[in-house]
């Protein structure tokens, strides 16, 4: 019975994510909140998760892969070295990403979009497996997670809107919203060990800082800064609180 209803909360977790990118567009017709509004809160809690959250956990991945037989010495103090590639990767995209778009034309070289999607895919996805294999016994963990989550994928979805306009309308916000569900499939039939799931989490932890240094931390002065703090200490006292 407690299968099932993980199985489930999991599931409408995955979902819920998988509808951000469907949706995101409308958040500034609401007409409830501006949209800088909704981004900056959303870029306060994002904050909080990074540094309240996958600090720690990096923290404590680094001494399960340290004593993990298979990987030895190799890796053993170079956990950080696996996020600081995610943060790497992720920047080189959103340099492609830039030099793709033509400043005369306003064009978008169609393979820049197609290696942007395909990683933002794979970001995606592997989101969507840590929603079946992080250590979430509480549904309250699991509803904070998937909030963190969905706050960030807010805000890389403006990103994407920005850089992509119409090509991503029209076809990468789906493909993303996918990739999500694709990843809770995948992790509900394919287990990884601890070491495994620790280095995963480090390359995702560092796509996570470079898209809130990018796209969430304020650098305009349309930004808000007050929904931002409140986004911040909001989520950072949830953490706190379990």
């Amino acid at each position: 019975m407690s299968e099932l209803v993980s199985l489930i909360g999991t599931l409408v977790a995955a979902t819920a994510l998988a509808m951000v990118h469907l949706l995101a567009s409308r958040v500034h017709s609401l007409g409830i909140l501006p949209g800088r509004v909704w981004l900056s809160a959303g870029g306060g809690a994002a904050v909080a998760y990074v540094f309240v959250h996958i600090l720690p956990e990096l923290g404590r991945g680094h001494r399960v892969v340290g004593e993990s037989a298979m990987i030895g010495g190799i890796l053993e103090r170079y956990v950080y070295l696996v996020a600081l590639i995610g943060f790497i990767l992720f920047y080189g995209l959103e340099h492609l990403a830039q030099r793709g778009i033509s400043r005369e034309t306003a064009t978008i070289n169609t393979w820049v979009f197609w290696v942007h999607i395909g990683s933002f895919g794979a970001y995606n996805a592997l989101i969507g497996y840590l929603l079946v294999h992080r250590d979430v016994q509480r549904p309250v963990v699991l509803v904070l997670f998937a909030g963190a989550m969905g706050l960030h994928f807010l805000v890389t979805d403006h990103g994407l809107h920005k850089h992509f306009q119409e090509l991503y309308h029209d076809v990468g916000r789906w493909l993303l919203s996918t990739a999500v569900l694709v990843g809770w499939a995948i992790g509900q039939m394919v287990p990884v060990s601890e070491t495994q799931l620790r280095i995963l989490f480090a390359l995702l932890a560092g796509g996570v800082i470079l898209n809130v240094m990018k796209e969430e931390l304020p650098e305009h002065y349309d930004n808000r800064f007050k929904p931002f703090l409140a986004g911040a200490t909001g989520y950072t006292l949830l953490l706190l609180s379990i």
